[in-house]
């Protein structure tokens, strides 16, 4: 969530920087004058609480001398009425103003580059050559269903499209990838967690996948659950509502999970193979950081993924995302785009974002240091 402040300090800076992102001035504006009037009321309420106090002194007084009471308290009886009127308007106007701050996405860095869709995202380094072949390659779907290692129907009948069943050495791929992946972070410092696979919605507003997301998650009937769509959900909301101290940070996590996502508006794209489905296995990396750590951090998790890439003989290049692309959550992502020799082209398998404050300000995970609380950055990929 970004700094309601800014709208009221900075805002013809603050809403050039969003529009970047899609979002409209004037959706900006009303949440402007939402602050204002909120913090108008905010204002007025203390007043009132001052007076009350200030006229609430003077029974005693009045009292002692055998004076009457009665036009005394019926001034604070009215400010009494006034004060509980005036907290119920700021309340609601608060949670109305902390809805609508939820649904806005995070400021760009501003060295990331302006471009409104993925087309125009920029190459920042290529690590490794595609082989050559002197034949088509095949595509993963047509070398699974050959060595029957990939069965896409019975996925199918188990549960709906996009789901399929790995058998035999596809399964034991799968699990031993898991494994050398989670090994690797470890190596490399970060730290092995296990975490439930469902979310509660407090947990998913943290991060921001709710209230925006809602209809790309599974969720639980009857139940405030959800399936995961991502670790990353409870790597970072392990310290939501945390304060930390300032000598753990940074720390490094990484995590095994399942993912599940109802795929909302990828009608018609990947329709064949395993690239795009409703449930998947991930290793997942998270950093939770004090600010002037976080762009060190990004670039480690950065490296790690791609030395990942590179241990698995993989050529593949590192993509910084323009704003059009950016994640809703992300001030800046590099992508990392591994070569499909059956696709003839890169594609994305790991995304690495720095979020900077704007999920630890929806988390409330915060340190301590000089006796303040200040806002931890987080980063995921």
């Amino acid at each position: 969530m970004i700094d309601h402040k800014l709208l009221q300090k900075d805002f013809e800076n603050v809403s050039a920087s969003l529009e970047k992102k899609g979002v409209a001035k004037n959706i900006l504006e009303n949440l402007k004058n939402k602050v204002l009037v909120a913090k108008e009321k905010r204002q007025t309420l203390e007043s009132i609480q001052a007076s009350q106090k200030a006229l609430t002194s003077q029974f005693g007084t009045i009292k002692k001398e055998g004076g009457d009471i009665t036009a005394l308290q019926a001034e604070v009886n009215k400010l009494k009425a006034q004060k509980q009127t005036l907290e119920d308007e700021v309340r609601e106007l608060e949670e109305e103003l902390t809805q609508d701050l939820m649904g806005i996405p995070n400021l760009p860095n501003e060295d990331v580059p302006f471009g409104k869709s993925e087309d125009e995202n920029i190459v920042v380094e290529t690590i490794g050559t595609p082989k050559s072949f002197d034949y088509t390659p095949k595509e993963h779907w047509e070398l699974g269903e050959a060595l029957d290692i990939i069965d896409f129907e019975r996925g199918v009948k188990l549960a709906k499209s996009r789901f399929s069943a790995l058998k035999g050495t596809a399964a034991r791929l799968e699990r031993a990838l898991i494994n050398y992946f989670l090994d690797f972070n470890r190596e490399r410092g970060f730290e092995e967690w296990y975490v439930p696979f469902m979310a509660n919605s407090h947990t998913l507003r943290g991060t921001g996948q709710l209230p925006k997301f809602e209809d790309d998650l599974f969720k639980i009937e009857g139940e405030d659950l959800y399936l995961i769509p991502t670790a990353e959900v409870q790597l970072t909301n392990l310290f939501n509502d945390e304060i930390l101290d300032a000598k753990e940070l940074p720390l490094l996590l990484t995590s095994y999970t399942p993912c599940f996502r109802k795929e909302a508006g990828s009608a018609g794209r990947d329709t064949r193979g395993i690239i795009r489905q409703h449930q998947f296995d991930k290793v997942e990396l998270v950093a939770i950081t004090k600010p002037e750590q976080s762009n060190d951090i990004l670039e480690k998790m950065v490296t790690c993924a791609s030395d990942l890439l590179t241990s698995l003989e993989l050529p593949h290049q590192k993509v910084q995302l323009c704003t059009g692309d950016l994640g809703f959550s992300a001030a800046t992502t590099i992508d990392l785009e591994v070569w499909l020799p059956g696709q003839g082209k890169y594609r994305e398998i790991s995304s690495i974002s720095n979020t900077n404050d704007f999920q630890a300000r929806r988390a409330k995970i915060r340190y301590k240091q000089d006796k303040k609380n200040i806002l931890c950055h987080t980063l995921n990929g």
